[in-house]
């Protein structure tokens, strides 16, 4: 089992932060790569850290090479990708590897599955879970996403077969719309993903995202963390998750965790993954995708169990075999997270970069609220990168009590210089149809957008 000393964090903000506080807990010196930008970032001061390059992503967080040798110059022995693209890629991993430092993560050729969507479909369904009718693999061209469309029924949804995000995903409503949409979203797949292959799903309307959290180690031992309700969205982003996922019943979610279980383990999974659904409007839950990464909204499920997820990671790839099995995970009351962005929500939720001139959150102390950011009083919020400045997680031991106490905590940000987003997780946390739990994804819940 493989001691590890230093850990090499290849990401960023929040993610880098949150990463690094396990670290701390666990003795092991974290080492930053940054870019130009983020070279003063609160996060970093005081820290180890590396320059990678300049602001823009592709030179900096996303330079598989500088960042491998990065690691390596500074006798890093384990790499930890954070949950973004590199979290992902089979190629970054495998370059890692072959330099000698342990890449967190599943291995490559899992993850290479997982990354090209219709193998991984296949894999599910022959684990057993129900699949979103559509193509049976990835499409030819126009003529067959034509072809395919018409005998899936209208509305459908083109999406990418290396996507994830919302990106190269199109609706198509009517035959005459799909060579269109077809050219669109494979344009957007290239210049995102590089690579223009897509497929086709039955768009189902009205549905609920659920997603189930598995950890899995080396030798062939899964488990569930409970399964989590992400379906306050807006364009296919999100944004409050919440777990336990009230609108399945208990059967319904027995069954499918166990399902999910027994997929996580007949491809050979290792690590921390997501496995994601549709609630459709028959009340069948039908597999979208699997991550291969551990997700944003990963700490509810932290606050319902007491797991710390990013010491799970790094424990498993360290080689150390799961210390709980199933039955010790105890899945506690409510946990429910918002995501809070650098954005005017009142004006079409455009960014909203600049300096944050005081910044504070009076319930950071509560026990029962946790506040994962890595900005602070003076931080300027650069333009770069996702507007993601923090996450309020809050538990409760109901439904009600968690969503209170998360209301509770948004009143007191004080964040002043930018807008952020938390006027519309107010609106939507004092919403009646969100209280009710009568929404779904097509609108978020008590805000105009």
């Amino acid at each position: 089992m493989k001691r590890f000393r230093r850990l090499f964090i290849a990401n960023r903000g929040e993610v880098a932060a949150r990463i690094a506080r396990t670290c701390d807990t666990l003795g092991i010196t974290p080492v930053f790569g940054v870019s130009e930008a983020d070279r003063e970032a609160p996060y970093v001061r005081g820290r180890e850290s590396v320059v990678l390059g300049p602001a823009r992503s592709s030179e900096s967080y996303l330079a598989r090479e500088r960042i491998v040798q990065a690691a390596v110059q500074t006798q890093c022995s384990v790499l930890h990708p954070g949950w973004g693209f590199l979290a992902e890629d089979p190629l970054f991993a495998s370059l890692t590897e072959a330099h000698g430092v342990t890449f967190i993560g599943p291995p490559a050729a899992v993850m290479q599955k997982l990354g090209r969507k219709t193998p991984a479909k296949v894999a599910m369904a022959a684990a057993g879970l129900k699949l979103i009718p559509g193509s049976d693999g990835v499409l030819r061209n126009v003529d067959q996403a034509r072809e395919v469309a018409g005998a899936t029924g209208f509305p459908v949804l083109l999406k990418a077969e290396s996507g994830g995000g919302g990106r190269g995903m199109r609706i198509v409503r009517n035959v005459a719309d799909v060579k269109d949409a077809y050219e669109s979203a494979q344009a957007e797949s290239v210049a995102c993903f590089a690579d223009g292959r897509l497929y086709l799903e039955k768009l189902i309307e009205g549905g609920r995202h659920i997603e189930i959290q598995l950890l899995a180690d080396k030798y062939g031992h899964v488990v569930h963390l409970g399964e989590r309700d992400c379906s306050v969205q807006r364009k296919h982003q999100k944004l409050i998750e919440e777990s336990p996922a009230l609108v399945l019943n208990d059967a319904e979610r027995e069954q499918t965790l166990a399902a999910a279980v027994r997929a996580a383990r007949a491809i050979g999974y290792v690590g921390a993954g997501t496995m994601e659904f549709l609630l459709d409007g028959d009340g069948e839950l039908r597999f979208m995708e699997m991550n291969a990464r551990l997700q944003v909204e990963h700490p509810v499920s932290e606050m319902r169990t007491g797991i710390d997820l990013v010491e799970a990671q790094i424990r498993i790839a360290g080689g150390e075999p799961l210390w709980f099995s199933q039955d010790d995970i105890e899945l506690r009351g409510h946990a429910i997270e918002c995501r809070i962005n650098a954005e005017d929500p009142s004006n079409g939720f455009a960014p909203s970069p600049g300096v944050i001139e005081r910044w504070k959150v009076a319930m950071e102390g509560d026990e029962n609220v946790r506040v994962d950011t890595h900005v602070e009083s003076g931080y300027e919020v650069p333009p770069h990168y996702d507007s993601l400045i923090c996450k309020v997680i809050a538990w409760g031991k109901d439904r009600n009590a968690a969503c209170d106490r998360l209301s509770k905590a948004l009143q007191s940000i004080r964040c002043d210089g930018i807008s952020t987003t938390t006027p519309m997780h107010l609106a939507v946390l004092s919403s009646q149809e969100f209280r009710d739990n009568q929404y779904d994804t097509r609108a978020v819940p008590g805000w105009e957008s």
